[in-house]
């Protein structure tokens, strides 16, 4: 690996490629087409927690280009393999946490929306044959549940349907995380459909929480969690998170910067208003006050004596304005 002074990997962007320098002899590429689609998501898969299997099932990557992909990562020291009692994991190295922080906000957009405790309902039309030992069988009151995993993912049989249970889901938009929900939901649907023979009708969901990570929701969860019947602020997933919970509430949510716009207005013109009404009372007082100076006491020079302090003025204007500024200020 070359040596940077920020200690970061070297990439050489080239026409068709994008080269990781890992030895002074030689460079590993990816192909520029397939960085932005496959490398990153699969690499932010892995440093979320996932097997690399799994994170290809995730962005919808075939296992045999998973596995190509995540030997070049480990190659480029973007990502280690760890072994815990004779089981290998992945995790991402501080070099490929950096890459991502880099990424983020620039090569793709940061991903602020989360999708978790889904769970997708898959009405049986056509029962399979389920053979012992694929499935936990839990007897229940005159029907037995079915549970295991598909495809990596949870799922459970009951009477009536499969529930398919969606791991947490991150993207950039509501839109963009319930797609790629769905999209995951209906792989573990046509798999049990093409292994156990089953015919399932179109899936419903059920359960679930869309949550939007807020940097204000990020200060208030480190002390307390709100709770209201239409949103909620915690921190039960690492970032502060803002969960709604009706429809209108994220309607309201999203219009919250064109509100805060028009309450600016509204203030700005409300203290245009303020200060007419303020410069039409000074001039009112003003006026009362002119009607409220006494008379003054004329002395035998010709002047004009205030009769509250003795003091002597040439003119009534001189005078006046001695009394206005020293008796009758507001």
């Amino acid at each position: 690996m070359s040596n940077q002074p920020n200690g970061s990997k070297n990439l050489v962007p080239s026409k068709s490629s994008v080269k990781f320098d890992t030895k002074p002899t030689h460079r590993i590429q990816f192909d520029t087409k397939t960085v932005r689609t496959w490398v990153l998501p699969l690499l932010m898969r892995i440093d979320a927690g996932d097997y690399p299997t799994k994170a290809g099932r995730t962005i919808g990557l075939s296992h045999q280009h998973t596995w190509y992909y995540t030997r070049k990562l480990e190659t480029c020291n973007l990502i280690r393999q760890e072994k815990r009692s004779n089981v290998a994991f992945y995790s991402v190295t501080d070099e490929g946490k950096r890459l991502l922080t880099s990424c983020e906000g620039t090569v793709f957009p940061a991903k602020l929306y989360r999708f978790d405790k889904c769970q997708v309902a898959y009405e049986i039309q056509l029962e399979g044959r389920y053979p012992e030992g694929n499935f936990k069988r839990v007897e229940m009151n005159n029907w037995t549940a079915l549970l295991g995993t598909e495809l990596g993912v949870k799922v459970r049989h009951t009477s009536k349907s499969w529930i398919v249970h969606v791991e947490v889901i991150r993207g950039r938009n509501p839109i963009e995380v319930t797609n790629l929900a769905m999209n995951w939901v209906d792989r573990v649907r046509s798999s049990l459909c093409s292994k156990y023979g089953c015919v399932l009708k179109e899936g419903k969901v059920v359960a679930g929480e869309l949550a939007h990570e807020d940097p204000i929701a990020t200060i208030f969860g480190r002390y307390f969690a709100v709770r209201t019947d239409k949103r909620k602020i915690d921190h039960s997933w690492g970032p502060g998170e803002l969960e709604h919970t009706q429809k209108d509430a994220v309607i309201e949510y999203l219009q919250m910067p064109e509100k805060v716009r028009s309450i600016e207005g509204e203030v700005a013109a409300l203290r245009a208003e303020i200060s007419q009404l303020i410069a039409v009372f000074g001039e009112v007082n003003f006026l009362e006050s002119k009607r409220s100076i006494p008379e003054p006491e004329m002395t035998v020079e010709g002047k004009f004596k205030c009769k509250r302090d003795n003091q002597e003025y040439s003119s009534r204007q001189d005078y006046e304005s001695h009394c206005m500024e020293e008796h009758f200020t507001m």
